[in-house]
């Protein structure tokens, strides 16, 4: 029986948040800084990404990645209280979930952390970020989120690209039993997409990027290069799991 895979496509910018929509991906993580593991977006932005996809009659489309700062995913409680007051202004913008991750000093989920992040997105989806990834028990993490109300988890199965966690993939979307949803990512390419379809998850994410480059920056302004999203590797990308999937 064909079977449902969605396709989420990490954007920086609105243009993102268009082409996506254009070549038929299914939601985006908004963010910024992809090139740090992505930050919480600003808030200009989380208004034009959602109003976008307001226009186009997709009021499910935006999910706001919500990460203070590069590093680790160890926070205090100023990083805590940060991150809720992020998800209720995405929430209050009309996002259609958030992405968060939090861990604790023994690299375990932060369970408390992750209670108030769903308690801020009040009814909207949660994401488990790719934290997960450096939790030395998955499947004992994906049981606590499950019981935190997470919506869904990204995941490479702890590897450095999905493509090599086929395998934990496969255990975790298996015992996952329809409960949360597993998310493959973290260097997917669009020739990855069967053998991650096959692999039962029930989500692909990538970034879908392409460099371009500027006019100079000038002194202080960092590098002339910037992101886009590709436009054909969405496409790509949308097309393979389609194909997959029947």
């Amino acid at each position: 029986m064909p079977r449902s895979v969605a396709v989420e496509i990490a954007a920086q910018d609105v243009a993102g948040v268009r082409v996506a929509l254009a070549k038929g991906a299914d939601r985006v993580e908004l963010c910024a800084a992809l090139g740090l593991g992505g930050l919480t977006p600003s808030a200009g932005l989380v208004a034009a990404a959602v109003e976008a996809a307001a226009a186009a009659g997709r009021a499910d489309y935006v999910h706001v990645l919500v990460r203070p700062r590069g590093g680790g995913f160890l926070y205090d409680g100023d990083e805590v209280a940060t991150t809720v007051r992020d998800i209720r202004f995405a929430r209050d913008s009309g996002a259609a979930g958030v992405v968060v991750g939090a861990l604790d000093e023994r690299g375990r989920v932060d369970l408390p952390a992750v209670e108030r992040f769903v308690a801020a997105a009040d009814g909207i989806s949660v994401t488990f970020h790719r934290a997960l990834d450096i939790v030395a028990d998955q499947r004992a993490a994906i049981e606590t989120l499950i019981g935190a109300g997470v919506t869904r988890v990204l995941t490479s199965g702890g590897a450095t690209r999905s493509l090599d966690g086929v395998p934990a993939l496969r255990a975790l979307a298996a015992g996952a039993g329809g409960r949360i949803q597993i998310m493959a990512g973290g260097g997917v390419r669009v020739e990855d997409v069967p053998a991650l379809v096959a692999a039962g998850v029930d989500a692909v994410h990538l970034s879908a990027r392409d460099t371009v480059h500027g006019a100079p920056s000038g002194p202080g302004g960092g590098s002339a290069d910037y992101d886009i999203t590709d436009p054909v590797m969405v496409g790509q990308a949308v097309a393979a799991v389609a194909a997959a999937s029947r």
